[in-house]
């Protein structure tokens, strides 16, 4: 495909599907993507935040990659050796869970019939048929990441670069086993971290039960939302300074139904105010009761089993579920005396990300990482502003979760992942951590290892993400060059889970900070501002949405209207107007193409009025797309030049050198609306070329240029000889009064071929002047046949329609043009129709049983119809006047 010389056979229709695929194949052909090492240009590095193996695109992957598209775009054509590095996470849960779907619906198989290493087979057969599926789809969307450096994180590489961190963690004293409590998915049957638990209201009750103190009358009442696991009860904790218990600390109560003694506790965790200020203790089943079992020295009694069942500590509810456990127990309760009272609650239950489950808090032995000694120097990163967040206000959010984080459990009891680094001695209990197996013991020389079953937490790999991918723990041209990474792009959704824990890894094995920048974008929702979900049913597949508008649309869609850190509203209707957009860019370029076919260069001579105002336009519209991509205000940039193009090009300069283009001026007047032409829509092209890159290259390709492609183009530069205010002024006063004629025409009715006579009055002769040097053009697209200017025009003339604009009013003599008699009759008749409307929107918002009993968006529309009728019947009052 040849790329450096002008093609004017262009196509009538801009078809994406053609375009597209042709483009993407060349860039890729032409290794456009890929970055090497260069020490004469400065890098910028961001790493794609990796979409889960077995995934498939969605709206939020398109947002995402999109902005980052965008970023290495602008910056490969600012000169920056960009490199763009995507890769895919393993995603232990999600990926293990489908391939065990599989295997039952396939083969009616689990994976334990398999056994481990059969099963993995699987796994990876699993990834190797369907974990390009997700790569193939950004592909569609045009992101021009460097697929020569695609990662995953259980490559060879990554897996090293995660026993490396996990070894020298654990050397210094900052990865630990110990038994304690942690949220289980009986589901999924694994542990699963605390910012992966999703809290979903939910309506249930709250249980006043009666605990007897033991040798005396009194009891002590309990309030609790989860009465089975008072089965597993090791206390009864009161605040040390709460009066009303002070006699019955140290006491025994009674352990309703099992009958076992448990002693009455004061610490100082219990809110005295809250309840009746007693608090049951259950160490093996809620992560604070673990905390004051600890203090005090408690028991850990677990009466719920990993599948969610009753355990034989549970008596004789053992072996029923926890709901049917909940449910005989409240009747055993009732029936003996000991259920207080009970009210309905609607309280926030936490559920497993992946599957929704009830996530059960159960003891287990698990492994940690201490994170006060990581978290630590990760504050003071982004207080002392290594790190930057935007928008700032994420900042807050950032500090808060790691000034109270707790100690991240990173084992999950899954198959698929990388398989902790750990190993144990039959012969004399060791606990060996190496980079390598061991052959043998190293404390008894024993050959009995056995490897921990365990698999690290899908985070701690994707924490190592940003040196891991350029070749750490070897120190690599790549992560020399390009380390630390610029920015990174990720949605609001995770902070906790991803982004501080890169931002603490990169401090503790590089030093440093991963990246100096994190711009936070919002979650698309859909156009009723929900959150999409499958259970919804409101997803939208953004491969369709490319298949039916193109990916230029989607693209443009998604990030007109976005600002830093807030959510977006999918709307279907703005994908239309965006088509609508490429149409019209793709029409005007073919008209611009088509006659620039005979363009010679050197011909131009002095620029005329419209091409000195278009060009200042131009420069203006560099200088602020380059800010606001700066600033990572996409929507900005977006609208600037949504406005430029749409308004400026299109609507104005074009129309406004027709003339001249169709050789009715002289040739030099020719050869200049040629060049202007030429140069302001293929830089604009180049302005656009991130946000849309299909069609830019297909348009770009159709106009003069130099070798290879407009992603490898220079960005335009702002040059202040183009900057011109007075040919802006001048011009912008032209487009006014003839948009002023335009907007007559319109509301009297006048026919658009009707020529019109027409009288200005201005404020000075400097306004005659700028009038006299846009006559040709206010002629021509107002359709014109005389102009009377004015200065202060004292009496003005009758029956004649006005517009007023800034420094001038514009008058057009109705007489002869329409029919007045005719146009008073149906003014007349418009305006009785609307005071019909008027008085029954004003009986109705008078009613008081109308205002009592109609819904809220009901009264606001009757609200927003009366506006709109007293609008309407000043607009026909004061067009009435004309004809008095």
């Amino acid at each position: 495909m040849q790329a450096n010389k002008q093609e004017t056979n262009i196509p009538t229709t801009y078809d994406p599907k053609v375009v597209e695929d042709k483009w993407y194949e060349y860039w890729t052909s032409k290794g456009y993507f890929h970055a090497e090492v260069d020490e004469d240009k400065e890098p910028f590095c961001i790493v794609m935040p990796p979409p889960n193996v077995t995934g498939s695109l969605h709206l939020g992957h398109a947002l995402d990659n999109t902005l980052q598209d965008i970023l290495a775009r602008f910056k490969r054509m600012q000169g920056y050796n960009a490199l763009w590095v995507p890769g895919t996470d393993h995603a232990g849960i999600a990926t293990q869970s489908r391939v065990e779907e599989f295997l039952k619906e396939t083969e009616g198989k689990s994976r334990h019939d398999l056994g481990r290493e059969a099963f993995l087979e699987q796994v990876w057969e699993w990834k190797e048929k369907y974990g390009d599926r997700i790569t193939k789809q950004l592909s569609l969307l045009g992101s021009s990441c460097d697929w020569d450096r695609e990662r995953f994180t259980m490559d060879e590489g990554c897996s090293r670069a995660v026993k490396e961190v996990f070894v020298a963690l654990n050397k210094k004293g900052l990865i630990y086993r110990g038994s304690y409590i942690i949220n289980w998915c009986p589901n999924c049957h694994t542990t699963i971290s605390d910012i992966e638990v999703e809290h979903e209201e939910q309506e249930s009750g709250l249980w006043h039960i009666r605990y007897p103190i033991k040798d005396s009358d009194e009891s002590m009442t309990v309030a609790t939302t989860r009465p089975e696991t008072m089965l597993g009860d090791t206390a009864l904790a009161v605040h040390p300074e709460d009066g009303r218990y002070a006699h019955l600390v140290g006491k025994t109560a009674i352990l309703p139904i099992i009958g076992r003694e448990i002693p009455v506790v004061a610490d100082s965790y219990v809110d005295p105010d809250f309840g009746t200020g007693v608090v049951k203790i259950t160490p093996a089943h809620d992560p604070n009761d673990f905390e004051i079992g600890q203090r005090h020295d408690l028991p850990q009694i677990s009466v719920i089993d990993q599948d969610a069942k009753m355990t034989e500590e549970a008596g004789t509810y053992a072996g029923m579920d926890r709901d049917q456990c909940r449910e005989e127990l409240v009747k055993d309760l009732e029936e003996k005396g000991l259920l207080v009272e009970f009210e309905e609650l609607t309280h926030a239950v936490g559920h497993c990300y992946r599957c929704s489950t009830v996530i059960e808090p159960l003891v287990s032995p698990q492994w940690f990482v201490k994170m006060k000694p990581l978290a630590e120097p990760a504050i003071k990163a982004a207080e002392d502003g290594e790190v930057k967040f935007i928008p700032e206000r994420f900042t807050k959010i950032y500090l808060n979760w790691l000034e109270n984080i707790r100690d991240w459990c990173i084992s999950r009891q899954l198959w698929w992942g990388h398989r902790i680094p750990v190993w144990y001695c039959e012969d004399c209990s060791a606990e060996i951590c190496e980079l390598e197996e061991p052959r043998t013991c190293p404390q008894c020389g024993g050959s009995k290892l056995e490897q921990d079953s365990d698999v690290l937490d899908t985070w701690f790999s994707s924490a190592l993400w940003p040196f891991s991918t350029l070749g750490w723990p070897e120190e690599t041209p790549e992560l020399k060059h390009f380390y630390p990474t610029s920015v990174l792009v990720t949605g609001r959704d995770i902070i906790f889970f991803w982004v501080a824990r890169m931002i603490f890894m990169g401090i503790e094995f590089m030093e440093t900070v991963p990246f100096h920048e994190v711009f936070i974008h919002g979650l698309i929702l859909d156009a009723q501002g929900r959150k999409m979900s499958k259970s919804l049913g409101n997803g939208v597949d953004p491969i369709e949405v490319i298949d039916q508008y193109g990916a230029d649309t989607l693209r443009f869609m998604l990030i007109t209207g976005n600002t830093p850190g807030n959510d977006i509203r999918f709307h279907i209707e703005r994908l239309e107007g965006i088509r609508n957009f490429a149409n019209k860019i793709w029409n005007a370029s073919r008209f611009a193409i088509m006659n620039l076919e005979d363009y010679t260069p050197g011909k131009e001579g002095e620029l005329e009025l419209e091409d000195r105002w278009i060009l200042s336009r131009y420069n203006g519209t560099i200088k602020k797309v380059t800010e606001n991509v700066d600033k990572y205000e996409f929507g900005e940039a977006a609208r600037h030049l949504y406005d430029f193009i749409w308004s400026e090009i299109c609507d104005w300069y074009i129309e406004l050198i027709k003339e001249r283009l169709y050789g009715k001026s002289t040739e030099a007047s020719r050869a200049r609306a040629q060049h202007t032409l030429g140069c302001v829509l293929g830089n604009t092209m180049k302005l656009l070329h991130p946000f849309m890159p299909f069609i830019t290259e297909e348009i770009w390709q159709h106009l003069p240029h130099g070798e290879g492609s407009i992603m490898v183009s220079p960005w335009p530069d702002t040059d202040k000889d183009l900057d011109d205010r007075l040919s802006e002024g001048k011009m912008e006063f032209i487009m006014e009064i003839i948009t002023g004629i335009r907007n007559i025409r319109g509301e009297m009715r006048i026919k658009p071929n009707e020529k019109l006579d027409i009288i200005i009055s201005v404020n000075n002769d400097a306004s005659v002047e700028k009038i006299n040097e846009g006559m040709g053009h206010i002629k021509k697209l107002a359709n014109i046949e005389n102009v009377e200017i004015f200065v202060n025009l004292e009496e003005k003339p009758s029956r004649a329609a006005a517009a007023l604009i800034y420094g001038a009013e514009i008058y057009v003599p109705l007489e002869g043009v329409i029919d007045l008699d005719v146009e008073m009759g149906r003014l007349k008749k418009e305006l009785a129709e609307i005071d019909g409307d008027l008085r029954r929107t004003k009986n109705k918002l008078s009613n008081q049983g109308f205002l009592n009993k109609a819904p809220e968006e009901v009264v606001e529309k009757e609200k927003g119809k009366l506006k709109e009728f007293q609008e309407k019947k000043q607009v026909l009052e004061e067009r009435l006047k004309i004809f008095n």
